[in-house]
């Protein structure tokens, strides 16, 4: 198994023999992976926070007495 520094070491001299083309277009493709990351991440944290929020908004209201039926909240298209 290759350590960090290892790989990062090939990564490294990989780069370094491309031209200075192909090294932006790596580049291009490193920023849009922590673009996905950092997405993927904000779309957690997004999850995170509704549930959050709709649990402390409902915090309390488990044992109400409820006046809908389920076909109260069935929706109608005409």
């Amino acid at each position: 198994m290759e350590t960090t520094n290892d790989l990062q070491s090939q990564l490294l001299q990989v780069v370094e023999d491309l031209s200075s083309v192909q090294q932006a277009e790596v580049l291009d493709f490193v920023e849009y992976l922590e673009l996905k990351v950092g997405r993927h991440q904000n779309i957690q944290d997004e999850r995170d926070w509704s549930t959050l929020s709709l649990s402390y908004a409902m915090r309390g209201m488990e044992d109400e007495q409820t006046s809908y039926s389920p076909n109260d909240l069935k929706e109608i298209f005409s």
